[in-house]
């Protein structure tokens, strides 16, 4: 853990992030939860970023989907690094620009972004790395992308 903060604390400082960034209520205070020169993004396929693509991608997520919410499940700390499950989910209404293979029509659908985070923390207790793991294909098919399928086992 760091210095300054205990466990439960950067829960919750991580669970306000979040919330922060899904609904958009207050950027400047969700900017404060990240070291917002030094962070670093790995997501799915080696999708690589900074603070401010992930910015971008929250703000295509919030222009994309009404009603928006995100929960944190099972919650993992070791050291400075924390593990969590994570849905974000919405009602898909408006075309969405940052999907895994490019912008979308809305299909009106509920969808879910089940995710699987871990998480570095600095020693201020600010967010500096995340990796996230996802099932892509599983969300295409919500976003009506999908794409065919070859016959034989789906994995």
């Amino acid at each position: 853990m760091t210095d300054e903060f205990t466990r439960d604390e950067l829960v919750a400082r991580l669970v306000r992030a979040g919330e922060l960034e899904v609904s958009g209520d207050d950027l400047t205070e969700a900017a404060t939860y990240f070291d917002t020169k030094g962070f670093r993004f790995h997501g799915p396929d080696g999708f690589e970023s900074d603070f401010d693509g992930l910015s971008a991608y929250f703000a295509a997520v919030r222009e994309a989907f009404d009603n928006r919410s995100i929960r944190r499940g099972i919650v993992v700390a070791e050291g400075d690094h924390m593990a969590c499950q994570t849905w974000i989910e919405g009602t898909f209404v408006r075309e969405f620009t940052q999907s895994p293979v490019g912008p979308l029509p809305p299909n009106g659908e509920h969808v879910v972004f089940d995710l699987i985070n871990i998480f570095r923390f600095d020693d201020r207790g600010r967010l500096v790395e995340e990796w996230v793991r996802t099932d892509n294909r599983a969300l295409l098919r919500q976003l009506s992308a999908e794409g065919s399928r070859p016959d034989g086992p789906r994995g």
